[in-house]
């Protein structure tokens, strides 16, 4: 999918690796500091986290600590057992129930202002010294913890503090993946930024760059304090176990110039100090460290053959032109990079091709032993494959089987499906020609031509969205015959009306990719998702040209998927984690608006409720 930036080490993963001592043990009076720190506020709301520090000379094993607000209310607690309401109580887990000498745990909340200010109560407890509060303005404890976790990351294996820890990926007769012999639910959102962002041509620093950097929410101009850890502990609360992470063949060169250091100082990164990448591939291996401590399994994506050329490439050799050439109100067409060879001296070359991919597969394929880790699930061999035949296609996917395998055998293989028609306006078949694909969807030809990879290594992974990314044929509707086989710009033209119609949609994803469910194949949606209110939260050109259209088509449309992916056991990956997508939002609110506010861009707000519903309704049928 769209867009992509940013990244942070880990925050708390020290604190995890301490000694198990069961919870329910006395604890040592008066021997801690405890803190109440508010880690981010918007109107509405805020997170905070209450961080117990052993200032004493023995271990504190089990904790109990009690606040209480004057208008707050806790909505959502992780890392530890809450009780009571307003005043509140919280004791220690079975895994954070020791606190070493000197040492901190943490646990957080999000919370509703409930009509007042965000406040920040006094903490007490038979472990407190003296009750204290402060604001997310102070962030000496949460450098402290991020240096600590850094290197406890780097030192060390995480298997042995992962409650999901087992690493041999397969599939079972029945089309369930199964991690060490049990099936494994995908509970699946994605998280980018490592596979490249873009940057305007007359950006002030790194003019036209595509610097690669987990969005964390946490920029150089504004201090959240928001970690990576704490989104972790947000989402996993939320029941998310697996995230899909897109990179670029650069993200894996330590070297790569637009993966290196603070952009005021001559680098490309923007996230704050306290949360700032050494480097792109630093950041990838920590990122999977730190996932495997927090038991979150990890689908590696080659997501583009470049970090500058992005998700339009379709191919490993991608050349201009590319689609979004004439993409109206669009700065971002990076007509002047390419993948393979061009005549043209204008245009830069990041030279990739079948050999050069076989060689990074096989490199992250190697990273469970590096690492010492055990929650790579898959690699999705690459993003989006639209601009291949599946002649060609089901060629490279086996060529990716033999070099992934020949190195790890316990991943599997992520296989995307194709287009409808490539860049130079080959045909490809996808069933009846009332419903287009997406790119990524078309599964079609599979029928004739199946991939030669053992069913148990293989993951289909169809990619389908909605009005939000782009409106096709099949949402015009049937009472406006001048609308029919119009799509995008010009049914917008034309003022024509967007109908969501599932039965419509169920045979097109039948034909694309259901067929295949009911076969036995393993099937993982890997990218679907919108704005919730679309077209009034999509992009400028969008709530300009569909301003007729009432908002909250897209997320009818995510309805009608979930529907579909209930009735067929298939299961997703929702774009995105985080919320920078241009197309789609994320699974939080973003300050940002780029009518109203362009100020916030990267800065994070609570969850975006209507999609987290979405997902519980997938994920608890």
């Amino acid at each position: 999918m769209r867009i992509g930036t940013f990244k942070g080490n880990g925050l708390y993963a020290a604190m995890l690796g301490l000694g198990l001592i069961a919870a329910g043990q006395s604890a040592t009076a008066q021997s801690a500091n405890c803190d109440y720190v508010v880690t981010n506020q918007w109107g509405s709301g805020a997170t905070a986290a209450i961080r117990i520090t052993n200032t004493g000379s023995s271990a504190i094993t089990g904790w109990n600590v009690d606040w209480q607000y004057t208008a707050n209310r806790v909505t959502n607690l992780w890392n530890a057992t809450l009780s009571g309401s307003n005043p509140y109580s919280a004791s220690n887990l079975g895994w954070n129930g020791t606190i070493q000498p000197g040492d901190t745990v943490e646990f957080g909340m999000q919370l509703d202002a409930n009509g007042g200010s965000i406040e920040t109560p006094a903490v007490t407890g038979d472990v407190c010294e003296g009750a204290s509060s402060s604001s997310s303005s102070s962030s000496s404890s949460s450098s402290s913890s991020e240096s600590s976790s850094s290197s406890s990351s780097s030192s060390s294996s995480s298997s042995s503090s992962n409650p999901g820890a087992g690493g041999r990926f397969r599939v079972d007769e029945s089309g369930n993946i199964t991690q060490n012999g049990d099936v494994y639910p995908v509970q699946c959102s994605a998280w980018f930024g490592l596979e490249g962002q873009h940057e305007p041509s007359d950006a002030e620093n790194n003019a036209d760059g595509a610097p690669m950097e987990l969005y964390v929410g946490n920029m150089w101009w504004a201090d959240t304090g928001r970690t990576i850890q704490q989104t972790m502990d947000e989402i996993t609360a939320q029941g998310i176990n697996t995230i899909r992470l897109p990179i670029a063949p650069q993200t894996l060169d330590a070297t790569d110039p637009q993966g290196i250091g603070d952009i005021r100082q001559g680098g490309v990164l923007k996230n704050h100090a306290s949360v700032r990448q050494q480097n792109a591939r630093q950041a990838l291996e920590d990122f999977i460290v730190q996932a495997d401590q927090n038991g979150i399994n990890v689908i590696i994506d080659i997501h583009s053959c470049s970090n500058y050329v992005g998700w339009r490439a379709g191919r490993l050799d991608a050349t201009p032109p590319y689609v979004d050439a004439t993409r109206e109100n669009y700065e971002f067409t990076r007509e002047g990079y390419s993948c393979g060879p061009v005549g043209d001296p204008s245009v830069t070359v990041h030279a990739y091709n079948e050999q050069l991919w076989l060689d990074d597969l096989a490199e992250i394929a190697g990273l469970s032993a590096q690492l010492g880790v055990d929650n790579i699930m898959a690699i999705d061999i690459f993003n989006e494959p639209w601009d291949y035949t599946w002649a060609e296609w089901k060629r490279l996917s086996e060529n990716a089987y033999q070099a992934i395998s020949a190195v790890n055998d316990d991943v599997l293989i992520m296989v995307e499906g194709i287009g409808s028609v490539t860049s130079d306006d080959t045909q490809i078949p996808h069933g009846s020609l009332d419903s287009n694909p997406n790119w990524g969807e078309n599964f079609y030809p599979f029928a004739n031509a199946p991939l030669d990879i053992p069913k148990e290594r293989l993951i289909l992974s169809p990619h389908t969205y909605g009005p939000s990314v782009f409106v096709q044929q099949q949402f015009m509707d049937p009472n406006q015959p001048e609308c029919q086989g119009l799509e995008d710009t010009e049914a917008a033209e034309q003022d024509c009306n967007i109908v969501i119609r599932p039965a419509v949609l169920e045979a097109g994803w039948d034909e694309h990719f259901g067929y295949l469910r009911d076969q036995g194949y393993a099937m993982i949606i890997g990218e679907f998702g919108g704005h919730a209110n679309w077209p009034a939260d999509g992009p400028p050109r969008h709530r300009e040209i569909w301003d007729h259209i009432q908002p909250g088509i897209d997320l009818e449309w995510q309805d009608a998927l979930v529907d579909y992916m209930i009735d067929n056991d298939i299961q997703g990956c929702y774009w995105s984690t985080n919320p920078e997508s241009e197309d789609t939002g994320g699974l939080y609110e973003h300050s940002y608006d780029p009518v109203s506010n362009e100020s916030g861009w990267g800065t994070w707000e609570g969850f975006e409720q209507e999609k987290w519903n979405l997902l519980q309704r997938l994920w608890n049928n």
